[in-house]
């Protein structure tokens, strides 16, 4: 399934060459036997679920439902073809269920959501209160730039990102020659100290992730133990109760 995901992935990309334009009636006739690869594999999981409403108790089974149910977006229709082609690129993101190390970053991402929340309402008021300072005292060398609260927070994100930051930094210091001070200390806290508080509660959520993950691993493979177990012990009582006929 995975290799199909690729070809899929493929598939759609084919679609973006006009060199390939040729080759459409192909290509259409691949996504659909995808499709139907997708669908009938689905299919097979929710058989073998027992039943849909215990299949669609896990999220990770109702996103591919979604994904697969997109996918049957006919591409025939001209007023249905951008859609379909849209639902197909999603398609891609199937990789996530089939790999359990991407579910766990995933998983991880959604998990720190909350705190990177906080983490980027602190940044916000970072950059407003330099916004505010810059906008001020900034406006009148580079109005582009600086004109209003706005224009500054944006040139403040490209400093942050250090896309020619020098250059708006040496604009600055023509008029204020101690203007560093201010793009120094903003670069320490945006660059460095709320770059690592990202990634450490990132890293914090993942590890965690992580052994929620081997422990249910290691319950499964007990679990899968005591069964074993269960059938030996099973299996030895029928073999008494076999001797016993035998004797008598």
């Amino acid at each position: 399934m995975i290799f199909i995901i690729v070809v899929s992935a493929l598939n759609v990309g084919a679609h973006t060459y006009h060199i390939l334009d040729p080759y459409q009636h192909i290509l259409a006739y691949l996504d659909l036997a995808i499709t139907g690869i997708f669908t009938v594999e689905l299919a097979i999981r929710i058989v073998a679920e027992g039943s849909l409403k215990r299949f669609l108790k896990d999220p990770w089974n109702i996103f591919d439902t979604m994904i697969v149910v997109g996918s049957l977006v006919p591409l025939e229709s001209s007023n249905l073809v951008f859609v379909g082609r849209l639902l197909r690129i999603f398609r891609v993101l199937r990789l996530i269920s089939f790999v359990p190390e991407l579910r766990v970053l995933l998983n991880a991402l959604i998990t720190s959501l909350p705190r990177l929340g906080y983490l980027v309402l602190l940044m916000f008021i970072f950059f407003y209160i330099y916004g505010a300072v810059g906008a001020t005292l900034f406006s009148k060398i580079n109005p582009f730039l600086w004109g209003d609260i706005l224009r500054a927070m944006l040139t403040l994100f490209r400093v942050m990102t250090f896309e020619d930051w020098t250059d708006v930094m040496y604009e600055v210091m023509e008029v204020y020659p101690l203007a560093w001070i201010y793009f120094l200390t903003f670069i320490f806290f945006s660059a460095f100290a709320f770059l690592n508080m990202l990634i450490a509660i990132v890293v914090d959520v993942v590890n965690k992730e992580s052994k929620s993950l081997n422990l249910e691993g290691d319950a499964e493979e007990r679990h899968k133990q005591e069964l074993v177990e269960g059938i030996q012990k099973i299996s030895g009582e029928l073999e008494r109760l076999r001797n016993r006929l035998d004797r008598s």
